[in-house]
């Protein structure tokens, strides 16, 4: 490690030791898990459409596309594991360093690392919700029923994209069969907030509130490239709070940042957890 990456790393461990730290985490926290983003590193090489939330209600056939294509990449995503940095955040939580993560992810992967004060700003894959009766039931279940309607179909993908669907053909996409709410028949929709969808409104108060009443904001693998998650680092540099931002590239939360750290998720976490002790009572 560098002098400077020491420096960095030390400044980083000063806002953090004291406590009271909210987590803003997004894509590239995954990325090492295998779960690619649309904006960092990973995602600069593809040129990934998002399903948005007019054309999902509006087509069946794009629910048809929809779901064929997130059949298939549910696989990868619900077989992911947390990687060290997921792990890190869930140990400085368990230390008393965190008051809260909000996350911009929806693969659950914080709390498959143990961490509890969760809040899914954009919801999560593992679950599914109708739009009619707004019945939640299990992905897993979902996909159980999705298999037996479609016996003998099969599609490989060589690429997975940020939000869980595989690129598929149009070829392997004819015949796939739908499934209805189990309880009404209605469409049923991933429990995840799509392009052009908002944000439910008390979710966001939520997220406000924990920002409000926190010392410091870390945001983590996020390139604040809209603003579902950069209000809530203008909302820290409005209540005059410290801004630490580690992350691989330029966000558009920089101008804020008293902290930037441009490096790896995994590796810089897991130091700043050796740096680290629980916090004590005062």
């Amino acid at each position: 490690m560098t002098v400077a990456e020491g420096t960095a790393l030390g400044r980083l461990a000063g806002l953090v030791e004291c406590g009271g730290v909210v987590v803003l985490s997004g894509a590239g926290l995954s990325t090492e898990s295998g779960i690619p983003d649309y904006r960092g590193p990973t995602g600069r090489s593809r040129n990934a459409q998002p399903m948005t939330y007019q054309r999902f209600v509006g087509s069946e056939q794009a629910r048809r596309r929809y779901w064929a294509r997130s059949h298939v990449g549910w696989r990868q995503i619900g077989a992911a594991l947390p990687n060290a940095g997921h792990r890190a955040v869930a140990a400085l939580e368990r230390r008393g360093l965190l008051s809260g993560i909000v996350t911009q992810n929806v693969d659950g992967l914080h709390q498959a690392a143990g961490a509890r004060q969760v809040i899914e700003l954009h919801g999560g894959l593992d679950r599914v919700v109708c739009l009619s009766c707004r019945e939640r039931t299990p992905r897993a279940e979902l996909d159980l029923r999705l298999r037996a309607a479609n016996p003998g179909w099969a599609a490989d993908a060589g690429q997975i994209n940020p939000d869980g669907d595989a690129v598929l053909t149009d070829e392997q996409v004819e015949g796939f069969r739908l499934v209805g709410c189990r309880s009404c028949d209605g469409v049923l929709k991933p429990d995840v907030v799509f392009f052009g969808e908002n944000v439910p409104r008390p979710r966001v108060e939520r997220c406000f509130e924990l920002v409000g009443s926190a010392r410091a904001l870390l945001v983590l693998g996020s390139s604040l490239a809209i603003r579902s998650g950069l209000r809530f680092v203008d909302r820290a540099a409005a209540l005059g709070l410290p801004i630490a931002i580690v992350n691989q590239g330029a966000t558009g939360g920089d101008h804020h940042a008293t902290l930037t750290v441009d490096a790896p998720l995994g590796a810089t976490l897991t130091a700043l957890t050796a740096t680290t002790a629980p916090l004590r009572a005062q």
